[in-house]
């Protein structure tokens, strides 16, 4: 069995960097399949571009372009390539973050599929400041990455706690598509009364309905975005949004940069 130490991938290392124990790295990935191995510390994957199975000893997970996975310390798994091209953006971090940070680590056990929308757009300003370094991009990195740790805290919190069966329901219609929905159309999929759905969700999502769905919409726009293949035009249409200048609204309010200024000072 493999062991990864500290900052160490399958692949081809483009750039890394280390802010204050955090390793911070992107890589090409070139095989078409590693060894089982596992890592010395736990660490995020985001799929910036390509399909990739990873497989663990209870499941394969099919991550395509913008998926966000979570792998703790020691969790054994490999990697398989579903397409020509994939690289990947790494967030990795050490054992004693848990204890540093006062993270519950019951929370953190094995690996997992990211789904939650703020997850992805806070992902997604980490790697803007990996890619764009000034003197503000360390201090940035640490309060983004607690940040990050304490929406999945929550939204892992929500997941275990007894809750309405239509809930993961629920979830499945807004990750899959959530383009042209309303409670209407919801509450008949669901057989779920409107008013139980729209006093459920603050509790369960930590947000608005309509603040999830716009969140789903960039979740999507990002792994347009990072894949490097379509125009801002294209990327408004695909994602649901009514025109681009909608979809620079939207994307300005979660990221603090119009799509074309996020895109340009990334790449």
């Amino acid at each position: 069995m493999k062991i990864l130490t500290s900052g160490k991938y399958y692949g081809r290392k483009e750039s890394e960097i280390n802010v204050n124990q955090l390793i911070l790295s992107e890589y090409d990935y070139r095989s078409a399949r590693t060894d089982w191995h596992y890592h010395e510390n736990p660490y995020f994957m985001y799929l910036l571009q390509g399909n990739v199975y990873d497989t663990n000893k209870k499941v394969m997970t099919h991550c395509t372009s913008g998926s966000l996975i979570f792998h703790n310390w020691q969790e054994t798994h490999y990697n398989e390539k579903a397409t020509t091209q994939a690289r990947g953006f790494h967030l990795e971090f050490p054992r004693s973050w848990f204890e540093q940070k006062k993270l519950d680590s019951n929370l953190w056990e094995g690996s997992q599929l990211i789904n939650n929308p703020t997850s992805h757009y806070l992902l997604a300003k980490l790697y803007f400041e990996f890619r764009c370094q000034d003197v503000y991009s360390n201090i940035s990195i640490e309060l983004l990455m607690l940040q990050l740790c304490e929406t999945i805290e929550k939204n892992e919190f929500y997941e275990k706690e007894k809750q309405p069966l239509w809930i993961n329901s629920l979830r499945q219609i807004l990750n899959e598509d959530s383009e042209n929905l309303n409670l209407k159309l919801l509450s008949n999929q669901l057989g779920v009364h409107p008013v139980h759905i729209s006093r459920a969700v603050p509790k369960y999502f930590g947000s608005s309905l309509g603040d999830y769905i716009r969140q789903q919409k960039i979740k999507k726009a990002l792994s347009y975005i990072f894949s490097k293949n379509y125009s801002l035009t294209e990327i408004a249409h695909l994602c649901g949004f009514s025109d681009q200048s909608h979809f620079t609204r939207t994307f300005k309010l979660y990221l603090n940069k119009t799509p074309s200024q996020f895109s340009k000072q990334v790449f």
